[in-house]
């Protein structure tokens, strides 16, 4: 799964990778460390507009809900089940890109995962790279505001993913700049699963795997 995120990257340098200007600069607050259960608001491409980076909130709310309280369980959406879930059904074709500098996992260490070791993971030739997604507006039914939120998509692990992840084995659907972009307008999902390296950062200590 994904849950934290780092977004280290300067707005110069997300406006010239995603060739995007920002809707609200202001807004961006450039984080070594993100959690989705905090349910931030973070700079969001759609592909409605592509050419701006829009300011959403991680954890998902459909337009049906009655409240906020889903999102906590709307941060991450399973590549496969989106068209069964009630949750994401009607919004399989709104898709959206997250960029970071890279994200967080723990490997379990123990059967019962009392002792855990983070691990940031990065792409090795891309200092910033996009997350797949999917957005919703929802309208709160007791003052009338509009909510823009996002979830973000998960396949099953690669090899060095599976080794990390080593639990679920899931993974975010990761994406360099050309497949980010086919991914806002085609809506392709034969992302990175298979990008050549990755590099890991495990307590300070940096590894390549291929």
């Amino acid at each position: 799964m994904c849950y934290n995120v780092q977004q280290k990257a300067s707005i110069k340098e997300l406006t010239e990778q995603f060739n995007a200007t920002f809707e609200m600069p202001a807004l961006y607050n450039p984080k070594q460390n993100i959690s989705g259960f905090d349910h931030p608001l973070l700079p969001v491409i759609k592909d409605e507009n592509p050419e701006v980076f829009q300011f959403l909130n991680w954890g998902l709310i459909p337009h049906w809900a009655k409240d906020d309280h889903i999102r906590k369980h709307t941060l991450n959406a399973k590549k496969e089940t989106i068209k069964d879930v009630a949750s994401f059904r009607d919004v399989t074709q709104q898709r959206c890109v997250l960029p970071v500098t890279g994200f967080y996992e723990w490997k379990w260490l123990d059967g019962k995962g009392k002792r855990k070791e983070k691990y940031l993971i990065q792409l090795q030739n891309e200092a910033v790279f996009g997350l797949a997604g999917l957005y919703s507006t929802w309208i709160n039914p007791l003052n009338g505001e509009n909510t823009n939120s996002f979830t973000l998509l998960t396949t099953a692990a690669n090899d060095i993913m599976a080794e990390i992840h080593n639990t679920k084995k899931r993974m975010p659907l990761i994406m360099d700049i050309q497949q980010a972009q086919n991914w806002l307008r085609k809506g392709e999902d034969k992302l990175s699963r298979d990008l050549k390296t990755t590099c890991i950062e495990s307590d300070g200590q940096l590894g390549l795997f291929g």
